[in-house]
């Protein structure tokens, strides 16, 4: 959320107290409550990773891409974390979205006066 510019106000503020609550510290927080505890009470936790942090790792280790994405994940796993999600789905349908917008906005040009133009972008944060 530090990262957040509120370029769009995509957010509402219970969606951003939720956000607030994923940092470092409550991530170590629940993987040694989950350590204590039975499994069936653990708490599932689930990291996505973006794929351009992805390069950065695999330049560090000298590794290929795809052998740094399956390290990281693994290595999270390690930890304790139940489920790695790759955000480029998230992005395709950010995109595609958007797609459909712009058709719509551009077929309705010539009735409406604001349908374009239409501005948008990727959260930056």
């Amino acid at each position: 959320l530090s990262d957040c510019l509120a370029c769009d106000s995509c957010m509402t503020s219970e969606e951003g107290a939720r956000v607030f609550q994923q940092n470092q510290k409550e991530f170590f927080r629940v993987l040694n409550l989950n350590k204590k505890c039975d499994t069936s009470k653990h708490k599932v936790l689930a990291v996505s990773l973006c794929p351009q942090s992805l390069p950065y790792f695999a330049a560090k280790f000298n590794l290929s891409v795809n052998e740094a994405a399956k390290r990281l994940c693994g290595f999270l796993k390690s930890l304790g974390v139940h489920y790695v999600f790759d955000t480029t789905i998230a992005a395709d349908f950010s995109i595609l979205e958007s797609q459909r917008e712009f058709v719509q906005r551009y077929q309705r040009r010539n009735q409406e006066e604001h349908a374009l133009p239409m501005f948008a972008s990727a959260c930056p944060g």
